[in-house]
């Protein structure tokens, strides 16, 4: 996987030719030389001897490291040349950073040659190499990990249950719980299992997690609190600290339940700060704090010890251990002895468990004899003996050490990308591996899209647990993730990001300047910012090596009209652009000139239109576009963006009409949100018709935001099954008042797996399901309607998985016969009162067939059965 970065390479270089000649010209007379080297380069990068050598010939490593070195220099310098061709502009720009790039380029041309050289010598002499003995470190991924739902809880079973009785308890006040203990210990772990707990879901109507970490700002944690409870307002951005904590304690009065854990809380001034948010007189209020430090747990609250978290003991250690590395409890006898030895060294740190556990299950899917196991296993036993004594310091940072090192190259950098985001940030997956894809870190495999490549990826860092999901979607794909802090600050700098210029986060000192200082920034390739955002961008960077510019602060920042274009101004190479954060008031007219640009996130206050000019950018593969207007007419032409794959925008999207051309759009696969009057209206000639020649379309959202309910409302028809984009996975329809009776349609939709109907998708008192469809629907989310009753059994949902209900006020009941559906694990209704008792005996029915066939033992039970969750709970 060495070789991506020279792949990336030859990629540009070949979609130059193909699609823009005429901005390389300067360097026509040299790209035969270069790609034929950079060809050299890559099958020597791609070749196993070369793989092996890596982690012990110092030579072969140099080599690979001033490889990649003249690579990224000469990349920096075509994309210099491109931008100065392609605007004359930026000229004085790239002169101040590129000294005459065209000859710096001839001398780059000249370096490479001279590694070409370098190589062929080397594979001529490759009999004085020792590979001996030396096993290579990279990973197959045409079968990704699979990533397993229930948390491993071993050894906090008897600590959830004291936490959640104290939780229980009736005070005459607002109580605070700390639960106590250093880092790794398994805080967070033992918090998130109480917070999901059944009965403390039940117990409590109001549940609201927040994660403070140490550069935590009040308002930050002040919105997010807030966003639990309410709609965000434009308003509440502009109130003062005391006014958000003020409405939060006035919203929480009175005999409201509520529990609030505030994950992660460092000094006791910090506490101080944030309390002021909690109403002191509700005694039927819980907070729930996780520190390091016993003081702030005291302070907190003077009257209730702290309930200090215990090491685990050698045997949970032991088992916690089994269970990651073989999901279950079982080992194989010739590996408990080692085993229990790891496990013993760990000194009964969950962390490190869990880390090292990640390195034994990949250790053992990797190596089929037991022999070899056995042996990796006892090195590995070895390796951990010289640092087992100081796991609170720097010997905890040591076993995630010696899970980076085992990571496959091309993981190591996506590990280092993570750092793209603030600490305990609550990372979208979707944005993640695009951003991945858009910087080039993903290999392309065949018969698997560079998706599903990144997703492996993913899966992969995710099973060796050096990250950890915190939600998943509805299908089971994982949505966000995180990864802890002692492994956040390991990817920062004991994983080399520093040295190696990979990213860095501008952040302001305790003097008040920038470090490092913004006249240092011409040296990294990433850069991301997420506090005191305004001062950055006024102080006008200039980043000309900048490949990825990102902002996540959980501020909401208006740029002032004179700094609008600031940021496209000094970065002219940037590949990935993500400050959704931000919110321009315009567009600024220096973004075109950014053609480099493969991913796109930007906010705007009051913009309708998304202009002509976006289709400049013939690079770009993801484009987010976030608006306050509730409407967008999208005059760039997306279908001739062809490289284009994701567009999103949360406006009601009034799209151009798509020509005849099959190729037009034919990488689409993400469209959302799309005006549904356009595609829909009853005797309009829409651009549906031609949405079935977008063969790769999976995600599709219909939105009307234009009409109201009386002038929609029967004129909207949904168009036959056989002019859908046949890849449809997943539809979305909202406030397009469509009769029940055309839901037959999309049931004859043959890879449709996930159905979300939101706001009155679809009204009228009755629905009868017609058999023979909905063959593959796994999810179905039914929004705010006026349905009454709902006849279907289950034979016409064969695969229906999630069944969620939100203000169906009026129906009477979930048909009883979505009991006899096999796959059906969760029903979940939110505001249908009148529905509920039909649910519970729903639940009643699958547990019931549970315990049959648990009887008659005719199938492995699975340790998750159906759930079923109602709200309002019935008093």
């Amino acid at each position: 996987m060495e070789d991506l970065a020279v792949d990336f390479l030859l990629q540009n270089l070949q979609r130059l030719q193909i699609y823009r000649p005429h901005l390389i010209r300067e360097a026509e007379n040299h790209l035969e030389t270069l790609e034929n080297n950079l060809r050299l380069f890559k099958a020597f990068l791609n070749d196993d001897a070369t793989k092996k050598a890596l982690t012990q010939n110092d030579s072969v490593l140099g080599l690979v490291c001033e490889i990649n070195e003249v690579v990224y220099e000469l990349e920096d310098i075509i994309d210099a040349v491109v931008s100065q061709a392609a605007e004359s502009k930026t000229k004085n720009y790239f002169l101040r950073a590129f000294p005459t790039p065209p000859e710096k380029l001839l001398a780059i041309v000249k370096d490479v040659e001279s590694f070409g050289f370098t190589i062929r010598d080397m594979y001529e002499a490759r009999s004085t190499i020792d590979f001996a003995g030396v096993q290579t470190n990279d990973d197959e991924l045409e079968e990704a990990p699979q990533l397993r739902k229930d948390n491993n809880v071993v050894g906090f079973e008897d600590e959830a249950s004291r936490v959640i009785g104290h939780l229980k308890e009736q005070n005459d006040h607002l109580d605070v719980i700390s639960i106590v203990g250093m880092a790794g210990l398994g805080k967070t772990t033992l918090a998130a299992m109480v917070f999901h707990d059944p009965e403390i879901q039940y117990e409590f109507r109001t549940r609201i997690w927040v994660c403070v970490s140490q550069d935590f700002t009040e308002k930050n944690v002040f919105l997010a609190i807030l966003r639990e409870l309410m709609s965000i307002t434009d308003n509440m951005y502009r109130k003062s600290n005391k006014e958000l904590a003020q409405l939060i304690a006035s919203y929480l009065g009175g005999r409201r339940r509520f529990l609030i854990v505030m994950d992660d809380v460092w000094t006791l001034k910090d506490w101080d700060e944030l309390k002021i948010a909690f109403p002191q007189s509700n005694n039927m209020g819980k907070v729930l704090i996780t520190t390091r430090h016993t003081q702030v747990a005291w302070n907190a609250n003077p009257n209730r010890r702290p309930h200090r978290l215990r090491f685990l003991n050698e045997e949970e250690s032991w088992l916690l251990l089994k269970s990651v590395v073989f999901g279950t409890h079982d080992c194989p006898v010739k590996l408990i002895e080692v085993g229990r030895v790891i496990a013993k060294q760990c000194h009964g740190l969950a962390l490190a468990l869990m880390v090292m556990g990640g390195i034994l299950a990949k250790t053992n899917s990797a190596l089929d004899a037991m022999d070899a196991r056995i042996n990796e296993w006892e090195k590995i036993a070895e390796s951990m003996d010289e640092y087992r004594y100081n796991l609170g310091g720097s010997g905890l940072v040591k076993f995630i050490s010696l899970s980076y090192k085992r990571l496959p190259y091309h993981l190591r950098t996506c590990f280092h990308y993570l750092t793209m985001f603030p600490e305990d940030f609550e990372i979208p997956v979707w944005k993640l591996i695009r951003m991945w894809i858009s910087e080039g870190f993903v290999e392309q495999k065949a018969n698997l899209s560079l998706e599903e490549v990144a997703e492996s990826y993913l899966k992969d860092l995710i099973s060796r647990n050096l990250v950890t999901v915190s939600k998943f979607y509805v299908d089971g794909r994982v949505k966000t993730c995180r990864i802890h802090d002692t492994v956040f600050e390991f990817c920062k700098t004991g994983a080399g990001c520093d040295s190696e210029n990979f990213i860095k986060e501008m952040k302001k000192s305790i003097d008040g300047d920038f470090e490092p200082p913004i006249s240092s920034i011409q040296i990294y390739h990433r850069l991301c910012i997420h506090s005191d955002v305004l001062d950055f961008i006024s102080s006008k960077p200039c980043g000309p090596c900048v490949r990825s510019f990102g902002c996540f602060s959980r501020d909401e920042i208006i740029l002032p009209t004179e700094n609008i274009s600031d940021i496209p101004a000094g970065f002219k190479l940037l590949r990935v652009l993500d400050v959704n954060p931000i919110k321009f008031i315009r567009i600024p007219s220096e973004l075109y000139h950014l053609v480099h640009l493969r991913y796109i996130a930007l906010s705007f206050i009051d913009v309708t239109v998304l202009p002509a000019a976006f289709s400049k950018f013939w690079n770009l593969e993801t484009l987010i576009f976030y608006t306050t207007s509730r409407t967008l007419e999208v005059k760039a032409d997306i279908w001739e963006m062809i490289h284009l794959r994701h567009l999103k925008t949360n406006a009601s999207a009034n799209l151009l009409k798509k020509g005849k051309s099959n190729e037009q759009g034919e990488n689409l696969q993400t469209l959302g949100t799309i005006s549904s009057e356009t595609l829909l209206l009853n005797g309009k000639n829409g651009s549906f018709d031609s949405f079935k020649k977008l063969e790769n379309i999976e995600k599709l959202k219909l939105i009307n935001d234009l009409f109201s309910d009386s002038i929609l409302e029967g004129q909207l028809r949904l168009p036959p099954p056989y002019k859908y984009p046949p890849k449809l996975r997943s539809l979305t329809l909202s406030d397009s008042f469509l009769d029940w009776s055309q839901m037959s349609i999309l049931g004859m939709l043959e890879n449709l797996e996930i159905l979300k109907l939101k706001h009155k998708a679809f009204m009228g008192k009755h629905w009868k399901e017609v058999d023979g469809g909905f063959n593959h629907l796994e999810v179905l989310q039914i929004g705010r309607t006026d349905l009454v009753s709902w006849i279907a059994s289950g034979h016409h949902f064969p695969r229906l998985r999630r069944l969620e209900l939100r203000n169906c006020e009026g129906l009477k009941e979930v048909p009883l016969g979505f009991a006899d559906i096999p796959s059906f694990q969760l029903l979940d209704l939110h505001r249908c009162k009148s529905a509920a008792a039909s649910a519970r005996k729903i639940c009643e029915a699958k547990q019931e067939k549970k315990r049959e066939k648990k009887r008659k033992r005719t199938e492995t039970i699975k340790k998750n059965g159906f759930k079923l969750s109602v709200f309002p709970p019935e008093d």
